[in-house]
């Protein structure tokens, strides 16, 4: 026998959420109105019991598979006595909360889908692997080739030596099994046609597994220049799409991507965006309390764009304004993800749109296009339109899986999922709050999260996000120069960095030029090692590393000598624009690397 709900067909609040109810329980639960339901709906079980108001609902909403665990979470006492509060309150005010329903969710009865969400996601997902392996593979030989500033070869031949098989888990890559200069060409290809087939929905699971790996095995070893956010995001949400990937549980609606996949996916949005905004306030660095960040971001920021540089003129107050929008949307927007669906939809549009200023005065590489794509999780079909109705189609002729391996599937991706889940979580709290208080409140947890996070963090797939801290308030540029006498200095010249004071900033995403974002952070502070092997190579005259430069002053044969030197850059105003066609300012401000001498003589290049 089924369940029946009683409910009171007179009230309009009623009627709309008994028709959300009936959507997500289908046949399980009868529905039937009744005067006797006017204070609170009934639900007379199957066994004969009967129970009124929340208690009601979340049995009631127990039929439904997908809302299993809420309705488990609300037989909790201290969830039962709020649900119990909160319903009564709804109960004497169903005018005013029909109007706040309309508000909120919208007339829409129909059980939220997100077919057409993973279909364009897994798509965009593929997109942004392609462009990721793309922009790797023009510059995979310069960075990491035999003769590349930090060659792979010797990098995993010194870790072997030094870690011997702990050396494995430390560095979890393919490129154990090969590593030559062929083979990590190969590898970026291989990313590319795995790519286009997740673009295409071949294998999707499959697909979004295989590129995860070939991903991991550039990260892993790929040191300074792949250790970047967005590299971060793209392993974390990769390994997630995993676990949206279309289902074999046969557990789902036909096409729905798994509720814990989805919700662990719209979790992750919530992070990246808050403690973006989180570490802001917490580095308590004056730019951001005082809210003139902005003012100087547009022209300290790695690589600018020419709107950037415009930008960078705009009135003080503007300047303040958009500091303050910026902490504002990252701040109050990511906990609305969680809202309901024309809450969701606001805090969306607003993430996106400050993605795509971001986009537009400043180049980040895939980051702005796959942030954006995974804002996709926190929208439903209803906002796709038509799309649905393709998706649908699609879904209804997949083929069941088998019993026998629907169980070990199941419990396989409800485990991975909770791993992430408890993981992502230590993460955030960790970083996202004070120390003390963190081990306060997870105690009970803190010793099982640590052990897992300890466990799953050489596959760098569960991060702590958050761009800019600390704002940086001047423009310190490195310029490289080689002589043949050790008075006569030229120039090498880089591609998207900012290099003669003529050279106006350039749109380069979503490709990422990583030495050039890498040459902005070694002006920062002291040369780093690789800064060292990188004027090596110059004076080598390695034709991979040379490819990675706009210009080579020295064609015929390597300088004698290299140097760095330090310079301010500073963006001109329009009227020095104007007059003399300058983009930068720049004022020497001492030596950066002081002049080293080649150990062999004068030749020609190499190949």
């Amino acid at each position: 026998m089924r369940p029946l709900l009683l409910f009171d067909g007179n009230c309009a609040f009623c009627r709309r959420w008994v028709a959300r109810w009936r959507a997500r329980t289908g046949d399980a639960v009868i529905y039937r109105r009744s005067r006797r339901a006017r204070r609170a709906v009934q639900l007379i079980d199957s066994d004969g019991k009967r129970y009124a108001g929340a208690e009601a609902v979340f049995r009631a909403l127990g039929r439904a598979p997908r809302l299993r665990l809420v309705a488990a979470i609300g037989r909790w006492p201290v969830v039962r006595w709020l649900a119990g509060r909160a319903y009564r309150f709804v109960a004497a005010h169903r005018t005013s909360a029909a109007r706040v329903d309309r508000l909120l969710f919208g007339t829409s009865t129909a059980a939220p889908s997100r077919r057409v969400v993973r279909w364009l996601f897994l798509r965009c997902l593929g997109g942004v692997y392609l462009i990721a392996f793309t922009s790797l593979r023009v510059q995979v030989l310069g960075l990491y080739g035999s003769r590349g500033i930090e060659p792979i070869g010797k990098l995993l031949g010194g870790l072997r030596a030094a870690e011997g098989r702990d050396a494995y888990r430390i560095a979890p890559t393919l490129l154990w099994l090969r590593s030559s200069d062929r083979d990590l060409v190969r590898f970026c290809g291989a990313g590319q046609l795995c790519a286009v087939a997740l673009m295409l929905g071949v294998a999707p699971r499959a697909m979004a597994a295989a590129l995860w790996a070939l991903y991991l095995s550039f990260v892993s070893v790929g040191r300074d220049f792949l250790s970047f956010q967005w590299d971060a995001l793209l392993l974390e949400t990769g390994a997630h799409a995993m676990l949206v990937g279309p289902s074999t549980s046969g557990r789902d609606r036909p096409g729905e991507p798994p509720w814990l996949g989805a919700l662990l996916m719209r979790w992750l949005v919530f992070r990246l965006h808050f403690q973006s905004g989180l570490v802001k306030l917490r580095s308590r660095d004056p730019s951001w309390r005082r809210c003139t960040a902005c003012a100087y971001h547009y022209q300290t920021q790695p690589l600018p764009t020419r709107v950037g540089w415009y930008a960078s003129h705009l009135p003080r107050a503007i300047q303040k304004l958009s500091t303050a929008a910026t902490l504002a949307i990252e701040l109050a927007a990511p906990p609305l993800v969680f809202g309901p669906r024309r809450v969701r939809k606001a805090a969306v549009s607003a993430l996106t749109g400050l993605q795509l200023l971001i986009a537009a005065t400043g180049n980040y590489a895939f980051f702005n296009v796959l942030t954006i794509a995974l804002g996709l999780w926190v929208l439903d079909d209803s906002s796709f339109g038509r799309l649905g109705r393709v998706a649908g189609l699609r879904a209804r002729g997949r083929r069941p899986t088998s019993r026998w391996l629907r169980i070990p599937l199941r419990v396989a991706h409800t485990a991975v999922a909770a791993v992430v889940a408890i993981v992502s979580a230590a993460t955030f709290t960790r970083r996202g709050f004070d120390r003390p208080l963190a081990r306060r409140l997870a105690r009970p947890l803190a010793r099982a999260a640590a052990r897992l996070t300890a466990l799953v963090e050489p596959a760098r797939s569960i991060n702590p996000y958050g761009l800019f801290a600390v704002m940086t308030t001047e423009r310190p540029e490195i310029v490289v120069e080689g002589s043949d006498d050790g008075q006569t200095w030229r120039e090498y010249r880089f591609r998207h960095k900012p290099s003669r004071p003529e050279d106006p900033p350039r749109w380069v995403a979503p490709h990422q030029p990583r030495l050039d974002w890498q040459m902005w952070f070694a002006a920062l502070g002291a040369p780093p090692d690789w800064f060292a092997a990188f004027l090596a190579r110059l004076l080598q005259g390695s034709p991979d590393v040379l490819a990675l430069l706009a210009s080579n002053p020295f064609p015929a044969h390597p300088p004698r000598y290299i140097r760095a030197l330090l310079y301010d850059y500073q963006m001109t105003d329009r009227p020095t624009r104007a007059r003399t066609g300058a983009w930068w300012h720049r004022r020497l401000l001492g030596t950066y690397f002081p002049p080293s001498m080649s150990p062999h003589p004068v030749s020609p290049h190499p190949g």
